[in-house]
């Protein structure tokens, strides 16, 4: 008879997911034991690093990514990293190695304490089979919710003496079935938002992740042109939805509600897509809207829909919403948006680059379908001015800010598109927390890039304490970093370039490689 064990990776084979990311415990062996030949684990050195790999492979391949954390610590470890999981609708299966069931009431070592409660309000879902037999269908659940709208990271907790037991063979009928969503408007609600575009004496576009994360950049543009109307990227976003060097594009919305009104300060009719409406950071209070606009919101997430304080909002894919939309839109005869003028060249000073600089040597000599996976949180309106992206898939960036998402998000990439080059643009505060990283990329040879710009402060953070008045607050800066000697303790080989033909020398050493390189960049400070 097939055991939970055997049951739960013909599940896992036939849902392709044959790529586990984990940092075992005692709790998780009997779960790995006899590892299929046709699998892959990849071993991050801390549970930050596991989850923060995984959250890049799912976004990266829009398949769902299995993670094997162990009990409540190595939950509690990942913690951090699943907020911006959470937050960029990442389908990721988290799995947690439970104490055996006769241990977990006397709360033995290794007992997670209330297992589904600990990841929560995280996951979307959690859950800890009831008995043996009922493993491989919550796996089955936990894998199809989080691939169901909106995408999400879900949590099962598994005692580890539950693998052995026999099932029947029903559990076959779980590897069968397949679980797909058609959410899309009626066609009163598409004609009611066709008129209201075509009535828009001045509208505009804002444009969030959830525009490339269902594949409906190329849609986006052709809204953009048959309105002649900017677009703007929706404030932190986490990826890229629209080409950067179009004539339309117009840069990242700042995250304040002040900021964001003034933005739009003269669009009667403003589009949310596939973003949040917003998500605002600095505390610059204002009004939501400005005068005279309206505001639709088109969004896979209900949550987002419900949450949002102003606008008419309509739920379902992304894409297909789209699809029914934008043929029906006329052409506008307003005259199309002048394209931005390129930003001026940077002069570096003596023994450092300007992070300008640095932008505009990866522009001219990056790959053009290069992936950019970014968490340097004090230079994102630079980069975005300065580094064209026309491929969906080329960025990446924290969706909830939480640090240490990085290092490892580029390696999880890579692992999914060994086709393109990935380069991670990390500022060295982030590095940080994520730093054993660099060990996952050695061991298993994965040829990413990895720029850590050095300023030796907390960029973002300096820029608040001005903004709070908080300028003499305590750790604020981070002197004394050695990147290089740091990536070579871990197997991956660094040098630090100081001037621009350094780093032009050093970037086109790294892209030639099939190894994961480090360069740091001393930096001069940036305002956000």
């Amino acid at each position: 008879m097939p055991t939970v064990h055997s049951a739960t990776y013909d599940l896992l084979r036939r849902q392709g997911m044959t790529t586990i990311f984990g940092n075992p415990g005692s709790n998780e062996l009997p779960f790995l034991k006899n590892f299929p030949a046709d699998f892959r684990y990849i071993l991050g050195l801390h549970e930050g690093v596991v989850v923060g790999m995984a959250d890049g492979f799912a976004l990266a391949s829009g398949a769902p990514a299995l993670v094997n954390l162990h009990a409540a610590a190595g939950s509690g470890n990942a913690m951090g990293a699943l907020t911006n999981a959470w937050y960029s609708h990442s389908p990721l299966v988290l799995t947690a190695g439970q104490q055996a069931r006769s241990m977990i009431g006397v709360e033995s070592m290794l007992a997670n304490v209330d297992a589904p409660q600990l990841p929560r309000p995280l996951v979307k879902w959690s859950y800890e089979p009831a008995c043996p037999e009922d493993v491989p269908r919550a796996l089955s659940q936990a894998i199809h919710t989080a691939c169901l709208p909106a995408r999400g990271p879900v949590y099962v907790s598994i005692p580890h003496d539950d693998w052995g037991h026999a099932v029947d063979d029903d559990a076959a009928l779980l590897s069968a079935r397949q679980v797909a969503s058609a959410a899309q408007p009626a066609e009163t609600q598409v004609e009611a938002l066709v008129e209201r575009l075509n009535a828009a004496r001045n509208p505009v576009l804002v444009l969030g992740p959830d525009v490339d994360a269902y594949g409906a950049n190329a849609l986006a543009v052709t809204l953009a042109e048959r309105l002649n109307a900017p677009a703007w990227v929706a404030p932190s976003a986490s990826r890229c939805p629209f080409p950067t060097r179009h004539a339309c594009f117009r840069g990242v919305l700042p995250a304040a509600i002040q900021g964001i009104s003034d933005r739009l300060d003269g669009h009667d009719l403003i589009v949310v897509i596939g973003a949040p409406v917003f998500r605002y950071h600095q505390y610059a209070p204002g009004r939501y809207l400005p005068d005279g606009a309206e505001l639709v919101h088109l969004t896979c997430d209900m949550q987002e829909a419900a949450r949002a304080p102003m606008g008419d909002a309509l739920v379902g894919d992304i894409h297909a919403m789209l699809d029914l939309l934008v043929p029906r839109v006329r052409q506008s005869g307003r005259a199309r948006p002048e394209p931005q003028a390129a930003p001026e060249p940077q002069v570096d000073p003596e023994g450092m680059l300007t992070p300008e600089t640095v932008f505009d040597v990866m522009n001219a000599m990056a790959p053009e379908d290069a992936i950019y996976v970014k968490e340097s949180t004090s230079t994102v309106t630079a980069f975005w001015e300065r580094v064209e992206m026309r491929h969906p898939g080329s960025y990446f960036f924290p969706a909830a800010g939480g640090l240490g998402f990085g290092l490892p998000a580029a390696v999880g990439v890579q692992l999914a598109c060994p086709e393109r080059r990935v380069i991670g643009v990390i500022g060295d505060g982030s590095a940080n927390y994520a730093i054993t990283a660099l060990w996952s990329a050695a061991q298993y040879r994965i040829p990413v890039v990895f720029v850590i710009l050095k300023n030796g402060t907390y960029g973002a953070l300096r820029w608040f304490s001005r903004l709070l008045d908080a300028e003499d607050s305590p750790g604020l800066d981070v002197p004394g970093l050695d990147f290089c000697a740091l990536a070579e303790g871990y197997g991956v080989e660094a040098e630090q370039a100081a001037s621009r033909e350094a780093f032009e020398a050093a970037l086109k050493a790294a892209l030639a490689d099939d190894r994961p390189r480090v360069i740091e960049v001393p930096t001069t400070t940036i305002e956000p």
